[in-house]
């Protein structure tokens, strides 16, 4: 393929653990934005795997955001540095690539395999929903009338978690009563009212003489988020978390880390960090076992390098994977497809089968690298065009700039039978992945323009694509490019439009 040569290093350089490409999932400042609301400050850097969002716990309510109710986190910048604007000019890309259309793949290979527990929840659910005229308590009614029998019927029930559901109750509510009332300024007032209550209830069981830890916890997220209307406080967010944590309550241990280790609502304290991870994990927390398996493995936050205490907690955080904690999963990945790691065994067929596990659960990583896998009939696959630009569209569709430039490659040659040859898809491909900060699509952006694939030819848009390319990250292809137009002068351009067989076993782009 144009952007990878013959046959790339698929194996990761532990190495580099301080850089975080633009275009990767810098777990950083997704860990940030996730539980606290905030990103740490621009300097900081963290290795792609030392970091990872916070998972959603089942017993946390659902919050997404609602159109109808302003008590929700709220909109505004995610938590990646946005990039910058792309060069003007001509080129400007007029539409959105397409999605390739592969067919002949198994689709059974490409289902997203939820976990036991997830289906153990679901027959349990359905088991409850015979035909009776009693409320179903897992799909509760949001009407006036229910919410004041509920409201009496909790009154004299002294058990905490039964609070704790009605004011989750509440919020749900909140959200979806009186969507087709014809008064919404009512509405409204019900709702600030019915969310106040719920504060107020939430507030009682996180403050009262025997804390609920779950409330804390709870009530920590609000403040760290600014849910529910609050305003954002980092400081009694991490108070609450703490007290939770005091408690042993395993999710609030592991934000306790996370605070400590990047100074939100606290000071820095690396040692404290590790500290509370190790709790964490201790505790059965996924997230938690992965990072403290990272720092021992790489010996970060100022912890002695263990590798074999690391691979234990890597292993244990890898047999509870699920969607929100695919990571373990890739990393053991990674090590067992390293032929002299020291760590585990060389084994190909049982890395790929983990990075198919992780790309199952919807992680973008292990769904690229399977995808160059097929490419290259690497780790045990054989070269399949089909699955290669399978897996590489199902990371493309989320946005995973890499494989976003693997379909730009794939689209410039086409594979016969598979994939139709497109300059235009080329193009737009690789503009999309440009326009993340991806300095191997900034060039190719660049090569196109010059060259005139998918694009008229433009010497001075290429040219502003390849200062990008070498001014952000010292991309040397596109400096050499611009030292060679500028010995050329207004001599033509003497890069040719590669071949078929050039593209594929050359480096062309890359």
């Amino acid at each position: 393929m144009a952007w990878h040569g013959s046959q790339p290093n698929l194996t990761p350089n532990y190495g580099r653990q301080g850089q975080v490409r633009p275009g990767e999932y810098d777990h950083l400042y997704a860990a940030a934005s996730d539980v606290l609301g905030m990103g740490p400050p621009p300097q900081s850097h963290a290795g792609p795997s030392a970091y990872l969002p916070y998972p959603t716990y089942p017993n946390q309510a659902a919050l997404s955001t609602s159109q109808s109710t302003p008590y929700f986190h709220p909109s505004g910048a995610g938590p990646y540095h946005p990039a910058p604007p792309p060069p003007g000019g001509s080129g400007m890309a007029p539409y959105a690539p397409t999605l390739p259309q592969v067919s002949g793949v198994d689709e059974a290979e490409f289902e997203l395999r939820s976990p036991a527990s997830s289906l153990q929840r679901s027959a349990s659910v359905t088991l409850q929903t015979k035909k009776t005229k009693a409320v179903d308590l897992n799909a509760p009614p949001f009407t006036k009338e229910y919410i004041d029998e509920y409201r009496q019927r909790i009154k004299g029930d002294p058990d905490p978690e039964a609070h704790f559901k009605y004011a989750k109750y509440l919020i749900e509510a909140a959200k979806k009563i009186g969507a087709d009332a014809k008064d919404q300024r009512a509405v409204k007032k019900y709702r600030d009212y019915l969310i106040q209550e719920a504060l107020k209830t939430i507030r009682r069981l996180a403050t009262q003489n025997e804390p609920y830890d779950e409330a804390q916890f709870f009530l920590a997220n609000c403040y760290g988020t600014g849910m529910l209307g609050l305003q954002v406080d980092h400081e009694r967010a991490y108070h609450l978390y703490l007290q939770a944590a005091k408690q042993n309550h395993a999710a609030a241990s592991y934000r306790v880390a996370v605070c400590n280790e990047l100074g939100a609502g606290t000071r820095r304290e690396p040692p404290r960090a590790a500290v509370f991870y190790r709790k964490a994990a201790s505790l059965g927390d996924t997230a938690a076992m992965y990072k403290l398996g990272m720092i021992l493995l790489l010996g970060s936050l100022g912890e002695q390098k263990n590798p074999r205490e690391a691979i234990n907690w890597l292993k244990r955080a890898a047999e509870q994977a699920d969607e929100e904690n695919p990571h373990a999963l890739h990393e053991l990945a990674i090590l067992h497809e390293m032929p002299n790691s020291g760590l585990v065994p060389h084994d190909p067929a049982y890395a790929k089968a983990l990075f198919t596990q992780a790309a199952h659960l919807g992680y973008v990583q292990s769904q690229y690298k399977l995808g160059q896998c097929y490419e290259y009939g690497a780790l045990t696959c054989p070269v399949d065009p089909k699955r290669s630009i399978a897996w590489y569209t199902r990371a493309a569709e989320k946005g995973y700039a890499e494989a976003e430039l693997a379909l730009s490659g794939w689209y410039l040659t086409g594979s016969e039978g598979v994939l139709k040859q497109s300059d235009s898809e080329a193009y737009l491909w690789a503009r999309k992945a440009a326009n993340k900060g991806l300095s191997k699509a900034e060039y190719a952006v660049g090569y196109y323009a010059e060259v005139g694939i998918g694009i008229k030819q433009d010497i001075e848009f290429a040219k502003r694509w390849y200062m990008r390319a070498a001014a952000a990250q010292g991309n040397k292809r596109a400096m050499s490019r611009l030292t060679e137009m500028k010995r050329m002068g207004n001599k033509r351009s003497n890069v040719g439009r590669p071949t078929r067989q050039q593209a594929k076993d050359e480096c062309v782009i890359c």
